[in-house]
């Protein structure tokens, strides 16, 4: 998220794609609102369903499942065709531009209309109205993320925005909803298989770098892997981890050291909520051992046919637990404990100490927690410190190693600070009042030092680096194909001493850079760059030059490393347009895509999908139900709400098949699944879609397995799984699933 809730406030136009705030996000959805009522804001929703936020809508476009690109480039078709880009912006900021230009002149109108089912007309008036009032910001969530070509979309809304001349500005940029508490955070702290904490890479100067942070010998982290090259290679991801598992069947060849998975710990994570719950089962159903840490009884358990070695470990909850969390706008929080963890239960991060002990790590898994940075850029043990304090120390280390992403000035004291005088912040724009004066509301990030305010819009250059300005990132080199990618001579933060772009700042070029020079004593103190610095000097000298360490690049509109070098439109996997399988062909298949190969083409041009499961079938949230569901449907206030598994259907369909609201129905995958729920008449949907929502479990294809749960256990509510019948298909670059566009067939029960 480039800004915050507030801060759409401030804009003149607001367009969504895939998300529905005002039930996912209904306390944040009272911004968008207020943006209507005070500025007039126009806000504009595309999505398949006709959901709660299009009713509030002023224009709404009911588009096909999985045809975002083509609707984001029937909008930028128009844009240059009028002229209506921001031309200055672009020469300054942006880098290939062009490409994107001429993907745009094949977007007409009229075959925008024919890929995403949208009028011509409707495509006009929303562009119409969105580059006419700007600033305007553009919204999305996992209706935009959950394709084969996910990545794709969300590189084409950010393009669309840098056209507009919309990024880095208030009221502006890409404000992308996070659906969990803390999300933002977790993926922060590298909760992810392909990064370490902070979005550090896996290379070895990034592993080098952790271990002394961590006061532990490099040597004794490599000796951890079965051999070296494999710290640099990305895990198995939280879609796909089952095909590691030996006994599912699957012809997807994995790489994995030559061994295979046999344990699983679960910590927090509704596992039925992901795709292919067949497939889950039979992971789960496969490993020697299972461990499953939350609250609840985590519905895994319930799923398995596996009667040993399954472990319930009862965590605590929020409530029971303090520490910082991060919203979705990139600012901390503290969460101060309500009550002691009540009964057997233990808190995360205890669990995980007692685990560390038992594998013979736990000293050097603390021992981070007890160091810090010295002016002379070492690392020493905090004298006198004989133990961490929980989680003050924690969050202190986070702010000494997290310098990528700016960690550095959330300590403890300062986001305490923040929480217990949050009436002191102004509701828009963060900024504080009083004593908080100079900093913005959690201290969004990047937040340079211990003294900086945050950063609560990315990318602004009308404002000083002092008060969270910035460029874009230099992140990919100075220069492509002959041409620069720094920013041009005239577009820098204000009051920086460096009128045009800039490198990266590192110990090599930072006097050059800055026109400076370094005393011995700073120089043998700096780290190679600022990612890695733990004296602070480069960052501090940046800081008073006013520029940003990371340096002032283009945003770029091309990414040579991936597979396409500018978004494409693709048809999903399973499509109901099988006639444009081959204009807009998937991807090659891709081996070794997180250690398991992932079927593209191969699965897309198996045959036509569409004669046989000829509806699109769609999924989302609940506004009182959350992931997996199982916490909300133990409470029976929450479940009195939505006693049962659903699905939405238009009364046309359903007629057709001879279905009675309120009957059951069977849904029938392309994967061989099926599910059986009850058909609610809605015409929210149209007539060639079907919607469900994805918090059920504890039934499987037909079978109720709720009697798998411990006595007392049970939850009010239980049903089938959405994700049963959830098709094949995975984004060619994060691998998150397709659950957003896939085909079903339906028939009466």
């Amino acid at each position: 998220m480039t800004n915050s809730l507030g801060d759409i406030q401030k804009s003149k136009a607001i367009i969504i794609f895939g998300a529905n705030p005002a039930v996912n996000h209904p306390v944040g959805f009272q911004h968008f609102l207020k943006a209507k009522e005070r500025n007039n804001s126009q806000l504009i929703v595309i999505d398949p369903r006709f959901t709660k936020t299009a009713a509030k809508a002023d224009i709404f476009a009911q588009v096909r499942p999985g045809t975002d690109i083509a609707f984001m480039y029937g909008m930028l078709h128009l844009i240059f065709k009028n002229g209506w880009e921001d031309q200055e912006y672009i020469q300054n900021r942006v880098y290939g531009m062009d490409e994107i230009r001429a993907e745009a002149l094949k977007w007409t109108p009229e075959v925008t209309s024919d890929v995403t089912g949208v009028s011509v007309d409707t495509l006009i008036q929303i562009t119409t109205i969105y580059a006419k009032n700007r600033p305007g910001t553009l919204i999305w969530a996992m209706g935009l993320t959950q394709h084969t070509i996910g990545t794709s979309n969300t590189r084409l809304a950010p393009i669309l925005q840098l056209a507009l001349g919309n990024m880095g500005k208030a009221g502006g940029g890409t404000n992308i909803l996070r659906g969990h508490d803390n999300v933002q955070g977790a993926t922060d702290m590298g909760c992810l298989a392909d990064s370490l904490p902070g979005y550090y890479g896996l290379a070895e100067g990034s592993w080098k770098y952790f271990a002394k942070q961590w006061g532990v010998e490099f040597d004794y982290i490599k000796s951890q892997f079965k051999d070296p090259a494999w710290m640099s290679k990305p895990g198995f991801t939280l879609a796909r981890w089952w095909a590691g598992v030996e006994g599912v069947k699957s012809d997807d060849k994995i790489d994995n050291a030559g061994t295979t998975l046999k344990a699983l710990i679960v910590m927090g994570n509704g596992i039925t909520s992901i795709a292919q719950q067949a497939k889950v089962k039979e992971g789960l159903d496969n490993l020697e051992m299972i461990v499953l840490a939350d609250p609840f009884v985590n519905e895994a358990a319930i799923l398995t046919d596996k009667k040993d070695n399954i472990f319930l470990l009862p965590a605590a909850t929020q409530f029971e637990t303090s520490g910082l969390v991060v919203a979705t706008n990139r600012s901390a929080q503290w969460r101060y404990k309500v009550v002691e963890p009540l009964y057997e239960s233990k808190a995360d991060q205890d669990i995980m100490f007692e685990l560390a002990k038992r594998l013979g790590f736990y000293d050097l898994y603390t021992k981070g927690m007890m160091m810090q940075e010295t002016k002379d850029g070492k690392l020493e043990m905090i004298p006198e410190k004989k133990a961490f304090t929980w989680p003050e120390d924690a969050t202190n280390e986070i702010a000494r190693i997290i310098k990528t992403i700016g960690l550095s000035g959330w300590t403890a004291e300062r986001v305490k600070k923040h929480t217990d005088n949050w009436h002191m912040f102004d509701e828009v724009t963060g900024a504080g009042m009083g004593p908080m004066k100079g900093e913005f509301y959690g201290l969004p990030w990047p937040c340079w030092t211990k003294t900086h305010g945050g950063s609560p819009n990315l990318y602004d250059t009308s404002i000083p680096v002092s008060e969270g300005g910035m460029g874009f990132r230099n992140n990919f080199g100075l220069e492509k194909d002959g041409v620069s990618l720094l920013a041009e001579k005239g577009s820098f933060p204000k009051g920086s001493k460096i009128e045009m772009g800039h490198p990266e700042i590192t110990k090599d070029n930072i006097e050059k850079v800055l026109g400076i020079t370094l005393t011995e004593e700073e120089k043998a103190a700096c780290g190679a760059n600022w990612k890695v610095d733990n004296s602070g000097i480069l960052v501090q000298k940046s800081m008073e030059a006013g520029i940003c360490p990371y340096g002032n690049a283009k945003a770029r509109s091309i990414v040579w490393e991936f597979p396409d070098r500018i978004p494409l439109h693709r048809e999903p996997l399973h499509s109901q347009r099988h006639d444009l399988t081959a204009k807009y062909p998937s991807f090659a298949d891709k081996p070794n895509h997180f250690r398991v190969m992932t079927k593209y083409i191969s699965v897309q041009s198996a045959k036509d999908y569409s004669k046989e499961f000829p509806i699109n079938m769609i999924t989302a949230r609940l506004v009182n139900m959350n992931g997996a569901g199982v916490e909300n449907r133990s409470s029976k206030y929450l479940a009195a709400l939505t006693p049962e598994m659903f699905c939405s259907i238009h009364p046309d369909l359903a007629l057709k098949h001879s279905i009675k609201n309120g009957e059951m129905m069977w849904i029938h995958s392309p994967e061989g699944t099926k599910i059986k729920v009850k058909a609610k008449y809605s015409l929210t949907v149209l007539p060639d879609m079907v919607f469900m929502p994805f918090h059920f479990a504890g039934h499987f294809q037909g079978t109720d397995r709720t009697g798998n749960f411990p006595a007392g256990t049970k939850p009010y509510a239980s049903g089938e799984s959405v994700n049963t019948v959830t098709n094949y298909g995975y984004d060619i670059i994060t691998q998150i699933p397709e659950t957003k566009g896939g085909l079903c067939r339906i028939e009466k029960a």
